[in-house]
């Protein structure tokens, strides 16, 4: 197993830790401690297989990766597929949307029929025995209703709430692409 580091622009594969430590040691902002050194043997030694970060100072960091790689052009070629993998593995015409694209697409998506709508809402309270003070207060809301997809079904919730008079309209509702808000798909009976 070899071992990629990076401290800013610098860069090296090395097949051991003796390598690394004296490459780490030549560049002039790293200053080694006897921890970092002993910290990179054991992650070295260790079966962890993700990237790990050194703190060298209390903002300075470098970063090692464990790879099979031999190479640089190897290591790197390897990094530029694993980044493209996602996309490779895409229909074609859902490779240029941004993820961004991509959940509006979800959410938008035409199936008409029932769903079981849940939303976690932050409400504003008045605070008992206080004037003029108020507090957050999470509240669950849940709905079943008759929606044409995603997004309508969280339209219609958010419109009914707006609409509500026992509900302070300083309340923050959730984002449709939060933990905050869940639809599920029932049917269409």
């Amino acid at each position: 197993m070899n071992l990629y580091l990076r401290f800013f622009d610098e860069e090296v594969l090395v097949e051991t830790v003796d390598q690394a430590i004296e490459f780490l040691s030549k560049l002039p902002d790293v200053k080694l401690s006897d921890n970092v050194c002993n910290e990179l043997v054991s992650y070295a030694a260790s079966k962890n297989p993700f990237p790990k970060r050194f703190k060298i100072d209390s903002k300075t960091y470098f970063i090692v990766i464990k790879t099979t790689a031999n190479t640089m052009e190897e290591f790197k070629a390897y990094a530029a597929d694993v980044a493209s993998g996602a996309e490779d593995n895409a229909p074609s015409a859902e490779k240029a949307l941004s993820g961004k694209e991509l959940l509006n697409r979800t959410f938008s998506a035409e199936q008409p029929g029932w769903y079981h709508a849940t939303m976690k809402l932050k409400r504003v309270r008045a605070v008992e025995g206080a004037a003029n003070k108020f507090c957050y207060v999470d509240t669950v809301i849940e709905a079943k209703l008759n929606a044409h997809s995603v997004q309508d079904c969280y339209n219609r919730v958010i419109d009914h709430l707006r609409t509500r008079a026992d509900l302070d309209p300083r309340s923050q509702f959730p984002s449709i692409r939060g933990r905050n808000f869940n639809a599920e798909f029932l049917g269409i009976d």
